[in-house]
C-alpha cells in the first residue's frame, strides 16, 4: 500500500475470522496445498530435522500487494532451526508471478524478511499480505519484486504460531528462517521453482537485521542455496547502542518487544521474574498489538519504569540467566558484523540507511557497513534523505534494480 494511505488503513483495521480446520493429513494438505487457514498457524507436534520442508500450504489471494499483478500466491508453514539446532516451523508467504521468466537462467527468487510488525499473532506478514489484518506498510516493496518477475519467498520470522512469541531481533532464529523460506519455495506444489534458482535476500529495519544475519549464516547453514546478493537496510546492528536510543523515548515500544523477543528466544533469562505490575502488563500490551499499537500504547516508558529495582540498561544487561550467561553476553551474541571470518560472506552486500533515521542510531548503522568493509566484503552503500520509515520506501527501486544486476551476473559496485 502507499505510504500517504498508511495511518487511515491502519487506525481503521480489523481481523476476520472464522475459518475451518480442514481434517485431512498434513501430508496430504501440503502436497496439494489445501491446508486450512489455522493449519498454516499450528504448530506441528514435532517439525522435521531438514529445514526448508514444506509442512502446509494454502493458496491465497495478497489483497495488500498492489498493482493488480497477476500471480500465484500461497501461505506455506515449513520447517526450520533456532539458536539451538533444534527443528522448529515457521509460517511465511510465497508469490510466484503468472507472467513466464525471460531472463537467464530459471526465475530467480527474492527471500524477504518484514521490516517491525509487532507481536501479536494478527501482525504476521502472512495474514496481513492476505488482508487478515492491516498494520503492515512493505506491499510496495513485494509488488515492485513481483513485477520485475521474481518469485517472493516472504517469511513471517520465527515465533508467529498459535501459543507462540515472535523471537524480535533474534538473529540467528531469524537468519535461518529467512534462508529456510528460500529451501521451502521450489517445494510447493505449483510454483514451478528450480532448487538451483539464483536467491536475493532482502529487509529493512528488523528484516535488515535478518537479512544480514541470513547473509552472514548461508556459507555454513545453507551452501547448497545459490544466494547471489543481500540488500539490507535500517539495521540495528547493535542492540544494545539501539537501547540506548530507545529506553524512554517516542519509540520505546521497539525496545519492550526486544526484550520480549530476545527472551523467547533465550528462555533462560530472567524476564519476568524483574518486573512490577506495569511491567507484567507491559509485556501483556506488547504481545497483543502490532506497529502502531506498540509506538501508542508504549511511547515514552523506560526499563525502569517496569522493573521492581528501577533497573538501569546496563543493569539489565548483567543479570544473569540459569544456564549462565547474562543478557548482555546474549545481546552482544546478536551483534553484526563480528567473527566475519567464521561468517563468511562470499556474495555482494547492498546496506543503505535514511540520513534522518530517528529509530536506528545511524552510528550503528554505518558501524556494520564499516566492519564488513574491513572483512573484505563487497558492500555498496546509500544514504537517503528520508526518515527511518520513509527510507524504506524510498529505497525500493534502487534495491530492486540492485538484484537484478545481481540475478544477471553483472559485477557489483563496492562503495568501502
Amino acid at each position: 500500500m502507499k505510504r500517504s494511505a498508511l495511518v487511515t488503513a491502519l487506525t481503521t483495521a480489523a481481523l476476520l475470522g472464522g475459518v475451518l480446520v480442514s481434517q485431512a493429513p498434513a501430508a496430504e494438505r501440503a502436497a496439494a496445498c489445501t491446508a486450512a487457514d489455522a493449519d498454516i498457524y499450528t504448530p506441528p507436534a514435532t517439525a522435521p530435522a531438514t529445514p526448508g520442508t514444506v509442512l502446509a500450504c494454502r493458496s491465497v489471494t495478497l489483497s495488500q500487494v498492489p498493482g493488480t499483478i497477476a500471480m500465484s500466491a500461497w501461505k506455506v508453514l515449513y520447517s526450520s532451526t533456532d539458536n539451538q539446532g533444534r527443528p522448529v516451523a515457521v509460517s511465511g508467504t510465497l508469490a510466484v508471478p503468472t507472467a513466464p521468466w525471460t531472463g537467464p537462467g530459471t526465475r530467480p527468487v527474492v527471500a524477504f524478511h518484514p521490516g517491525t510488525l509487532g507481536l501479536g499473532p494478527q501482525c504476521a506478514f502472512s495474514k496481513q499480505l492476505a488482508g487478515a489484518y492491516q498494520d503492515e506498510y512493505e506491499g510496495d516493496n513485494i509488488a515492485a519484486l513481483l513485477r520485475a518477475g521474481y518469485a517472493v519467498a516472504a517469511t513471517d520470522g520465527p515465533g508467529y504460531l498459535d501459543g507462540q512469541t515472535h523471537r524480535y531481533v533474534a538473529g540467528t532464529d531469524s537468519g535461518h528462517a529467512l534462508l529456510d523460506i528460500a529451501r521451502a519455495a521450489p517445494a510447493v506444489p505449483g510454483s514451478g521453482l528450480s532448487r538451483q534458482a539464483r536467491v536475493g535476500l532482502w529487509g529493512y529495519s528488523e528484516g535488515g537485521a535478518a537479512s544480514l544475519w541470513a547473509a552472514q549464516l548461508a556459507a555454513g547453514y545453507a551452501p547448497e542455496l545459490d544466494v547471489v546478493g543481500d540488500a539490507s537496510g535500517g539495521v540495528p546492528g547493535d542492540l544494545k547502542q539501539v537501547a540506548a536510543g530507545l529506553d524512554g523515548s517516542a519509540f520505546s515500544g521497539f525496545l519492550a518487544d526486544a526484550a520480549i523477543g530476545v527472551q523467547a528466544a533465550y528462555p533462560a533469562l530472567p524476564l519476568d521474574p524483574l518486573l512490577n505490575d506495569q511491567g507484567r502488563e507491559a509485556v501483556k500490551t506488547a504481545k497483543s498489538v502490532c506497529l502502531v499499537g506498540t509506538v501508542t500504547a508504549l511511547a515514552g516508558k523506560s526499563l525502569k519504569d517496569f522493573t521492581t529495582a528501577g533497573l538501569t540498561l546496563d543493569q539489565l544487561y548483567q543479570q544473569r540467566g540459569s544456564d549462565g550467561r547474562t543478557w548482555g553476553q546474549v545481546l552482544d551474541a546478536q551483534k553484526l558484523g563480528v567473527n566475519l571470518g567464521a561468517h563468511r560472506i562470499d556474495f555482494p552486500v547492498l546496506q543503505y540507511r535514511g540520513a534522518l533515521d530517528e529509530v536506528i542510531p545511524t552510528a550503528t548503522e554505518d558501524a556494520v557497513r564499516a566492519a564488513y568493509c574491513a572483512a573484505g566484503v563487497k558492500t555498496g552503500w546509500k544514504i537517503y534523505p528520508g526518515d527511518h520509515l520513509l527510507t524504506d520506501n524510498q529505497a525500493v527501486g534502487d534495491v530492486v534494480s540492485w538484484l537484478g544486476d545481481r540475478f544477471a551476473g553483472r559485477p557489483a559496485r563496492s562503495d568501502c
